[in-house]
């Protein structure tokens, strides 16, 4: 495969320059992984680059396909909307570009076992010894208004409860969803347990990853006689890295297809029946490329087809 085949890193973005940082060193992960594939990435929202100008620098580059690869857990309505969306209209002005889009990182084997790995990490570091039995796993998603990918976030919980042997697990939002963290915890706190490890699935730090643990400390605060643990995130671990690969191969050979059975978008859910063939477009026009809340972050880009980090031109 030449580099007349190229990967688009899609980002959501963030205004916080650590989760940019962190995304950026991702890219460069990748791009060490896929030395074949020219590749690029860029954001939907906040930070810059943006998305279009990581395909504008792949097709300058002589990019004949680009695949498109969301750095997403879930196929919420980013994964949907937005991000087919800056696919479509880049491939219509660009017909002699094939543009193929992968599946989002979904509920995966690699991936649960990294949780796994993160979960055994903060109990690894607690200075006090509590067996899972005694212990509840609060697993917490992003949250937002697409049932089917709010309840990927209750799948992960339950399969992480029986498979690593907690007494219990919870499962709370960081927003838009509910429960939020802090009524969760305080539900959580009723259960009787010695020990809540709150874990954040998520990709990357950020302005919800400090106020999840914000509120796991409040909590400790308010219930000393129970003892808190705040887990990592994902962030750059290896079989995340293995994960993203994979969805690459997949794309190429076609096997790439999300699950719609219960995309509200293609079926009548309960409570959500009229947004059945809700037109695919973005969302995010009002933020692109806006920039982060922190200083010099407006150009972070990462070209990665050579393996660094640069400043975008």
């Amino acid at each position: 495969m030449t580099k007349k085949t190229a990967v688009m890193i899609c980002g959501h973005g963030s205004r916080d320059d650590a989760a940019i940082e962190e995304f950026n060193r991702l890219a460069g992960h990748l791009s060490k992984r896929l030395p074949q594939y020219d590749v690029e990435s860029g954001f939907l929202e906040f930070a810059t680059p943006v998305l279009r100008t990581g395909l504008d620098k792949l097709k300058e580059r002589g990019a004949a396909k680009i695949i498109c690869l969301p750095g997403m857990l879930f196929a919420a309505g980013h994964v949907k909307n937005d991000l087919p969306s800056e696919v479509n209209n880049f491939g219509a002005e660009n017909p002699g570009i094939e543009m193929i889009f992968a599946r989002e990182l979904a509920v995966d084997k690699k991936l649960l076992k990294a949780a796994s790995q993160r979960i055994e990490e903060a109990e690894k570091a607690a200075t006090t010894k509590v067996a899972r039995a005694d212990t509840l796993l609060m697993v917490v998603g992003r949250g937002t208004n697409d049932p089917d990918a709010n309840s990927n976030v209750s799948k992960i919980a339950r399969m992480l409860w029986e498979g690593m042997g907690f007494g219990w697990a919870e499962v709370s939002y960081s927003g838009v969803a509910s429960p939020l963290v802090n009524a969760g915890l305080e539900h959580a706190v009723k259960l009787g347990y010695k020990r809540i490890i709150v874990f954040p699935y998520f990709l990357f730090t950020g302005i919800l990853v400090r106020r999840i643990y914000d509120w796991a400390d409040e909590a400790q605060a308010n219930h000393p006689e129970i003892e808190f643990l705040k887990a990592s995130y994902l962030d750059d671990h290896g079989l995340l890295i293995d994960t993203f690969v994979e969805r690459v191969e997949e794309a190429l050979v076609g096997d790439n297809k999300m699950n719609c059975q219960l995309c509200k978008y293609r079926e009548q859910i309960i409570g959500y029946e009229g947004d059945v063939g809700t037109p695919q477009v973005g969302h995010h026009h009002h933020v692109q490329g806006v920039g982060t809340d922190g200083h010099g972050a407006h150009d972070h880009g990462v070209h990665v087809g050579h393996h660094h980090h640069h400043q975008d031109d």
